[in-house]
């Protein structure tokens, strides 16, 4: 059985002893360290792999969104804060979930669930050439707006917990809709599931430089369990 390694980080020794016995149920998971603050959080992540961080937003010195930014490679992210209004700001940042203190085992363990099945090796998945909508465009709503977007505009979607971001010629839309129903909504012929958490317009894509697709200025990965398949629906 794989273990993943997890760091927890919260500057409250309580909700850390929480999070690590909940991190006790479950056998998936390995937690390497728990940290108070994001200084030691950071010698943590030079001395071993991090698949899943924990990660409090309000902290001395350096609060949580602060801290990921300087996190790179990031791992899956799950915030817990007792703070509702940084959501936006944690899924921009592509957290996996966000849990307001306090927050229950259930609650804790569909968290992970979402963290462990991004980490955890998927089949390549192939698309027909063939579509069934025969429109170019399609509606979104977020903001208590309707979006139409042109779907020459998109360039590409990346999974952010239960919201899903939508990077277009003209703005960046976070509508809350999983990812895998977005998904539903494209052609699979113009748009390819490149990583657990990104689908490109291959018409959009400007080069392709080892395990990265680059689209304008923007670099994204492309995983190792879907490269063989993107490359055939590319003709390469």
């Amino acid at each position: 059985m794989n273990q993943y390694n997890c760091l927890i980080v919260d500057d409250e020794p309580i909700a850390r002893e929480i999070i690590q016995t909940y991190c006790g149920h479950l056998p998936d998971l390995n937690v390497v360290a728990s940290c108070g603050n994001a200084l030691e959080a950071k010698a943590e992540f030079q001395k071993s792999r991090i698949d899943i961080l924990f990660l409090d937003i309000n902290m001395p010195v350096l609060n949580g969104i602060s801290f990921l930014k300087t996190v790179n490679p990031k791992p899956q992210v799950i915030f817990t804060t007792a703070y509702k209004e940084y959501a936006l700001d944690a899924f921009e940042l592509s957290a996996i979930d966000y849990l307001v203190k306090p927050f229950s085992l259930e609650r804790f363990i569909i968290a992970v669930d979402k963290a462990l099945d991004r980490l955890k090796p998927s089949p390549i998945r192939l698309y027909p050439v063939t579509e069934s909508n025969p429109e170019d465009f399609l509606f979104i709503k977020t903001d208590g707006k309707i979006f139409k977007i042109q779907h020459s505009d998109l360039l590409f979607a990346e999974a952010s917990g239960n919201y899903t971001k939508i990077v277009t010629t003209q703005n960046t839309l976070l509508p809350g809709m999983t990812f895998s129903s977005f998904e539903e909504l494209l052609p699979k012929s113009v748009f390819l599931r490149i990583h657990r958490s990104f689908i490109v317009n291959k018409s959009r894509i400007n080069h392709i430089e080892g395990n990265r697709v680059f689209i304008g200025t923007t670099e994204i990965p492309i995983g190792s369990n879907y490269r063989e398949g993107f490359l055939k629906a590319l003709g390469l």
